[in-house]
């Protein structure tokens, strides 16, 4: 029988060196100081923590289990002495939502470790989130021995070597510490991933059972740092001088500002006022120019918005500024039918030449777009009240689309049949609950689906890191689950999160890992009794709903009070009883959820439309058709 082991001579130096980091401030000045030597032997798990740190991850979201507990006790021993901080979840998927939140919202690099096996393909499944959105986080996941001495409980079951890494490396750039002496290799591909300047995502990190607790000697001072890249930009005069004349023949250029512009802001805002350019944002990019810049047009694609789908259906010239051309950003390639021609500003060379017809400008926006003013002063070529029309026509469908919104804000509640009553409408009681959020500086996040369709469209911020959308794989739970990353984050800042029904049972955790770990935030739960998304698509293709919604009423109220610590709030059926639902759930100092019953039919008062083009279901031969029609 195996007996535990007590904390041995090993253990006591890792404590030692553990609070030598602590007392010092920090990894390097321990080293610095002489506190700890530069080369140390140690465990291949402690080797990770120390290099991780090194990068400046503390913190830690995790599922232990078989396959990760030796680097689990090493994060007992660090947190023991204030060193890092590791959050336990419930679920995988939660918590590579809560690991890609904190990166996302707040800066701070993460990781996220399970175990082997089904463990490790839900955190992978999460992992599309911060892949999709271009957002750094490790993923660290327990593998089979190397000493293949059989079957290792969860691993895939086939008589081939290494799947779990096969599978990683597929979906992005990853890892197998087969041997503990290939840690500084690892971490130094890990920070040129995770820390990559134009398209970070997650870094797969597998560590086998049995390297775990292998001994290893490390050089301290030679585990990479963080992946620092100086802002960079084309030398080429050529290159600059072909947009300065594409830009200057233009009659009605629009700027597609996609998600790697928000922290580009300013120097967007530049460009677009000094060219006399229509801006068009994507979900994920609301607040890169104020809700109410005159050059601001809202958002564009299938879903989109009248005004913005105007400016990118009557453009001539498209500057596309961080945007990977996504399908409902772009309408499935459509989306510009006039533009004749493209200058792309993009940091990642495939997403940089993507349309045809296109003047690439690589590198790091804020840099490309000053150089890009510079040469434009310089011509001389660019007169931006030769635009003014292409601006004021622009204007027109922007207060079109504002008495639109309008109109739909002010909807009376509906009669729903599911509810058998009149209850809100869901732009409605968005509208409510976003207005609430920007009243109180809330962070709003937003679940795919009908919820997060309308919101993109209803949000109106004047900044960027105001609203979390994550569309990029549309991941139903990231939003509530997103809520977690504030308990771990230095400054926390209260978070809302808008789900529907569907969306938060997928990942209802967050109920009892908010309580546990001291969330202040708020859910506000959108209940229509069906996936609306997917139904409003089934009834504008074929006139008819399928499988899209149950029978099967839920007390969302009396499910989230049951956990202690949680406070829900049922918020009636009309403007005035949710806003005092939010009222009160909002002074609740933990986490509350507000329950908000919202009509679904196909009465058009119930949703804010689309307007745009999408190359699925029937509409597909159309779109494709349309596509090949393309200059761009």
């Amino acid at each position: 029988m195996l007996e535990r082991r007590a904390e041995t001579e090993l253990s006591e130096a890792m404590r030692r060196r553990a609070r030598a980091i602590r007392h010092a401030g920090g990894l390097d000045e321990a080293i610095a100081s002489g506190a700890l030597d530069r080369i140390v032997e140690v465990s291949l798990s402690e080797g990770l923590v120390l290099g991780l740190l090194r990068q400046g991850v503390r913190k830690y979201f995790a599922i232990f289990g078989h396959g990760s507990t030796d680097l689990g006790e090493v994060l007992r021993v660090y947190e023991d002495e204030g060193v890092t901080r590791t959050i336990n979840c419930r679920n995988e998927v939660e918590m590579a939502h809560a690991a890609t939140a904190l990166a996302w919202q707040y800066g701070e690099t993460c990781a996220a470790i399970t175990s082997i096996g089904p463990g490790a393909l839900q955190a992978m499944a999460g992992s599309l989130a911060a892949s999709s959105n271009g957002v750094g986080v490790y993923h660290i996941y327990g593998d089979e021995t190397t000493q293949g001495e059989g079957y290792n409980m969860q691993q895939i079951p086939k008589e081939q070597q290494g799947l779990f890494g096969q599978i990683t490396a597929i979906m992005g750039q990853s890892y197998v510490l087969h041997t503990p002496g290939a840690l500084r290799d690892c971490l130094r591909r890990g920070t040129a991933c995770v820390h990559h300047p134009f398209k970070a995502g997650p870094f797969y990190l597998l560590l086998p059972l049995n390297t775990q607790p292998q001994m290893t000697e490390v050089n301290l001072g030679t585990l990479p740092g963080r992946t620092t890249v100086a802002p960079m930009a084309p030398r080429s005069k050529a290159v600059f001088a072909e947009a300065v004349t594409r830009i200057a023949a233009a009659k009605r250029p629009v700027v597609k500002a996609g998600g790697g512009t928000r922290n580009h802001a300013e120097a967007v805002r530049r460009l677009a006022e000094r060219i006399g350019a229509a801006v068009v944002l994507s979900p994920g990019s609301t607040g890169v120019l104020a809700d109410g810049d005159p050059r601001n047009m809202h958002v564009g694609g299938s879903k989109g918005s009248i005004s913005g789908n105007y400016a990118m259906e009557n453009a001539d010239l498209l500057i596309a500024i961080g945007t990977r051309a996504v399908c409902q950003a772009d309408c499935s390639g459509v989306g510009y039918p006039n533009a004749r021609a493209v200058v792309n500003i993009n940091g990642d060379l495939s997403d940089l030449m993507h349309y045809a017809n296109t003047t690439g400008l690589p590198g790091d926006i804020s840099a490309v777009i000053g150089q890009l003013l510079e040469e434009i002063a310089t011509s001389n070529a660019v007169d931006p009240a030769a635009r003014a029309g292409w601006l004021e026509a622009c204007g027109e469908k922007k207060r079109e689309w504002e008495a639109f919104k309008h109109a739909r804000f002010a909807a009376p509640p509906q009669m729903d049949e599911v509810w058998e009553r009149t209850v809100l409408t869901q732009p409605a009681a968005i509208k409510i609950a976003a207005d609430f959020a920007k009243a109180r500086d809330a962070a709003k996040f937003f679940d795919a689906g009908d919820v997060q369709a309308n919101g993109f469209q209803i949000v109106e911020d004047d900044r960027p890191g105001d609203t979390y959308t994550e569309t990029g794989a549309s991941y139903m739970g990231f939003a509530v689950s997103a809520l977690l990353a504030s308990a771990a984050a230095d400054e926390p800042r209260y978070g809302i999160a808008f789900t529907g029904d569907g969306s938060f049972m997928m990942n209802p955790q967050i109920l009892i890992d908010g309580v546990e770990h001291g969330v202040k935030g708020m859910v506000v739960l959108f209940d229509n009794r069906r996936m609306a998304a997917i139904t409003g698509l089934q009834h504008a293709q074929y006139g008819n709903e399928f499988r899209t919604n149950d029978g099967v009423p839920v007390d969302y109220v009396q499910l989230a009070s049951s956990v202690d610590g949680v406070k829900a709030v049922f918020a009636g059926y009309d403007a005035d009883s949710l806003r005092a639902a939010l009222e009160d759930a909002a002074s609740h100092d933990g986490l509350s959820l507000v329950h908000v019953p919202v009509y679904a039919g196909t009465d058009e008062i119930g949703g804010m439309g689309a307007y745009g083009s999408w190359n699925v279901g029937n509409w597909v031969a159309d779109v494709q058709n349309r596509y090949l029609r393309q200059n761009i």
